[in-house]
């Protein structure tokens, strides 16, 4: 039986646990270049962690300059099958208040093509099946943590990916309410995508910070505000992960894990010796 590697991806301080023992910190090479940070591995409850800040110590790259890429091919290379991303978001439902958790269950995509979001190209073409675009069974078990852990948390819902690094206008933030969304954020999606190419269960924990900007009767989104909330919610975070760590099961039975076995449509024999060799860590078993 393999040893249960979990990956987490969110702002810097999340791997500074209590119980998280045997902290080192690890360089990773990837063919897509460098990922935003080192990954700090340890081990909380007997589970093996691998935490990545997702925009670099010290927040130094926008949403747009993350290298997503790099981030997932470094989480596949260290050994993790499952993935919990944590992340800021807006409220676009009156009953998310800020300070609230959402588990969200779907993605509408209003990035603008910049990202490089697919692992795919340079003489490999492949389609993964995304119509549920996170796993079910992790999410589930971020959902019960989160109840477990004291938060007030809401199970499902759209989150709308926007480009950024700008907030919404005042008219984008009422059209995307129309959208029947959830949250809005600048991060998963991206993440997601190439999690599932990847083979690797992805979930993520919102935290809602503000109502964007179409609330009468709240202030408009502002960085201040969004920071003072995400510092609240950093224990929550944490605590809601730890309780996690302990529900999840060693072995997958979900379709993640096989998500490349029929998605590869190019004729193997046409593809470059070097895609081959960048891509053997993510499906090799599949050229």
């Amino acid at each position: 039986m393999s040893e249960q590697i979990i990956g987490v991806i969110g702002g810097s301080g999340l791997y500074e646990m209590e119980g998280l023992t045997g902290i080192q910190r690890v360089a990773v090479d990837t063919p897509f270049g460098k990922p935003s940070d080192d990954y700090i591995t340890g081990t909380l409850d007997g589970v093996r962690m691998v935490f990545l800040p997702r925009h670099g110590k010290g927040h130094r790259f926008m949403p747009s300059e993350v290298n997503y890429r790099a981030n997932i091919y470094g989480m596949k290379k260290l050994g993790a099958e499952r993935i919990i991303s944590v992340s800021a978001v807006g409220s676009m439902r009156e009953e998310i208040v800020p300070g609230h958790i959402v588990i969200p269950d779907q993605f509408i995509d209003r990035t603008k093509g910049i990202r490089k979001d697919t692992f795919f190209g340079n003489g490999v073409v492949g389609h993964v099946q995304f119509a549920d675009p996170v796993c079910a069974d992790l999410s589930a078990v971020l959902y019960d943590a989160a109840r477990e852990a004291g938060a007030t948390v809401h199970k499902g819902g759209a989150y709308v990916c926007m480009e950024g690094p700008a907030f919404s206008t005042r008219a984008e933030s009422r059209m995307y309410r129309t959208f029947d969304v959830s949250v809005i954020g600048m991060t998963n999606l991206t993440e997601a995508k190439l999690a599932r190419e990847a083979e690797i269960c992805y979930g993520v924990i919102a935290l809602s910070t503000d109502y964007d900007c179409w609330h009468a009767a709240h202030e408009d989104v502002s960085i201040e505000g969004v920071l003072t909330i995400i510092r609240n919610n950093v224990a929550m975070a944490k605590n809601i992960i730890r309780h996690a760590v302990g529900r999840i099961a060693r072995e997958r039975s979900c379709p993640c894990a096989e998500a490349l076995k029929y998605a590869i449509i190019s004729d193997r024999k046409v593809i470059p010796v070097e895609t081959r060799e960048n891509l053997a860590l993510l499906m090799g078993k599949y050229l």
